[in-house]
C-alpha cells in the first residue's frame, strides 16, 4: 500500500495474499513456514540481489507474513554480506552467492545464552583438528532451524573468533525443537548444539581478534542484518496503518449510510500521526541500503546509522500496532484478530541486536568521539 511495487520484482499480490492466509495457522500451530519457503524458492526470492531491492521486498513481504519475512531475512543477510565482501575483493565469499543462487538455505548460528558480545566474543570452543576446526558449544535462536542447509557458526580459539559454515548433512550437531514464544513463532528458531562440528578450511571465512568491531566482515554483517531486520518491522508498521485506514474509513461509511453523526476526527488524527512516523522510515532505508562505501567510515558512525534505523523501525512499528488496537476498538482485542498476532510479533524487535541501551550507547559514542576529534583538530597549530 505504501511502497513502490516496481521495486518488489519477485512478489505478486496473489502469492502474498496466500501467505497472509497461512500466517495465522503457522502462528496457532507453532509451525515452520514450509509452504511459504517453497514458494519463495520457486520465485527466486532466495537468490542474491542488491540490498536495496531485498530491503524493499522484505518490507512488502513482512506486511503480509511477518514471521516468514523475519526468518528468510537471515538467509538474505548472508547474501548481502557475501555481496559486500566480494565487491570489496574478497573472492573467498563467492561460494556463498553460488550456493544461494542454487537454492541452499543459509542460517545464523550466532546467539549464545548469556553472551551480549554478539559477534565479538564467544563461549563456543574451537580446536584445530585434522580436516579443519571443531566447534563445540551451544547456539540459541537459530531461525530457519527446520530448513537450513548451511549454518554459520562462530567460536573462540585463543584470542581469535573463528567464523565458518557447516552443512546440514554433516555430523557433530543437533538441535532441540524448543521454540515456543509469544510471537514470530513460524521462524522456529531452535537451540542448536555443536559437538565437534567441523568447519573445513575452505568454509572458514574469517578470523577476527576478540573484541574487535573494526573489521570489514563484521561491518557487512551488521549492515545487512540491521537494515533487513528494520525492513521487516517497517512492513509490520505498514500493515498496522493499512488496517487503521480501512477501519476508520468503514466507520465513516457506516455513519453515512445509517444517518449517524459519528466523530472520527480523533481517530483520523491518530492515524495521521502514525503515518508521519512511518513516512520517515522509507528514505532512510533506501539511502542506507544503497551505500556501498560504508566500510570507510568509523565503526561508531556506521553503527550509529544502522542501529539507529533498526531502533526507529521497531519503535515505530510498536506504536503503529498499539494505535491500531485503540482505533479499531474492542474487536481487535480478540485473539483471532490479525492485530493480536502483530502485537506479539512486533515485540520480538526489542530483542534483536542492537537493543535500546546499545543503540543509545553507540549514538553517544559517535557524538562525543566526533566532538573530541574536532577539539583535537582545533587545538593543532596552523
Amino acid at each position: 500500500m505504501f511502497e513502490d511495487p516496481s521495486q518488489t520484482l519477485s512478489l505478486d499480490n496473489a502469492i502474498l495474499e496466500r501467505m497472509r492466509e497461512r500466517a495465522p495457522g503457522y502462528d496457532q500451530r507453532n509451525e515452520f513456514f514450509y509452504e511459504d519457503l517453497e514458494v519463495l524458492k520457486d520465485i527466486g526470492y532466495l537468490k542474491p540481489r542488491p540490498l536495496s531491492q531485498m530491503s524493499s521486498e522484505q518490507r512488502r513481504l513482512a506486511s503480509y507474513a511477518p514471521a516468514t519475512a523475519l526468518g528468510i531475512g537471515m538467509h538474505l543477510t548472508w547474501m548481502g554480506v557475501a555481496q559486500d565482501m566480494v565487491r570489496n575483493g574478497h573472492q573467498e565469499f563467492q561460494w556463498i552467492l553460488d550456493d544461494g543462487a542454487a537454492g541452499e538455505v543459509f542460517a545464523f548460528g550466532v546467539s549464545e545464552r548469556g553472551n551480549d558480545s554478539v559477534l565479538t566474543d564467544s563461549s563456543v570452543a574451537v580446536t584445530e583438528v585434522k580436516g579443519g576446526f571443531a566447534f563445540s558449544g551451544e547456539k540459541i535462536f537459530v531461525s530457519l532451524s527446520p530448513a537450513w542447509s548451511r549454518l554459520s557458526v562462530l567460536g573462540r580459539l585463543g584470542d581469535e573468533i573463528f567464523h565458518g559454515f557447516i552443512s546440514r548433512d554433516q555430523k557433530g550437531w543437533s538441535q532441540r525443537a524448543d521454540w515456543n514464544t509469544l510471537g514470530m513463532r513460524a521462524t522456529q528458531s531452535y537451540t542448536t548444539l555443536l559437538d565437534g562440528a567441523i568447519v573445513s578450511p575452505t568454509r572458514l571465512v574469517r578470523r577476527v581478534m576478540v573484541g574487535s568491531f573494526d573489521d570489514a566482515f563484521l561491518r557487512a554483517i551488521f549492515r545487512n542484518f540491521l537494515l533487513l531486520v528494520s525492513s521487516v518491522y517497517a512492513g509490520i508498521a505498514d500493515r498496522a496503518l493499512e488496517i487503521m485506514v480501512n477501519k476508520v474509513g468503514t466507520k465513516i461509511e457506516i455513519s453515512k449510510s445509517e444517518g449517524l453523526q459519528v466523530d472520527v476526527s480523533d481517530d483520523r488524527r491518530q492515524v495521521a500521526s502514525v503515518a508521519i512516523e512511518i513516512d520517515a522510515l522509507g528514505p532512510q532505508l533506501r539511502e542506507y541500503s544503497s551505500i556501498t562505501d560504508f566500510q570507510s567510515s568509523t565503526p561508531a558512525h556506521w553503527m550509529r546509522l544502522f542501529s539507529g534505523i533498526k531502533h526507529q523501525s521497531v519503535e515505530t512499528a510498536r506504536r503503529a500496532v498499539d494505535v491500531a488496537l485503540r482505533v479499531c476498538g474492542g474487536n481487535a482485542y480478540r485473539s483471532s484478530h490479525e492485530l493480536s498476532r502483530l502485537q506479539r510479533d512486533v515485540l520480538a524487535g526489542v530483542y534483536h541486536p542492537s537493543d535500546t541501551n546499545a543503540v543509545h550507547r553507540t549514538v553517544a559514542m559517535d557524538l562525543f568521539e566526533y566532538l573530541a576529534r574536532e577539539q583535537t583538530l582545533g587545538n593543532q597549530p596552523n
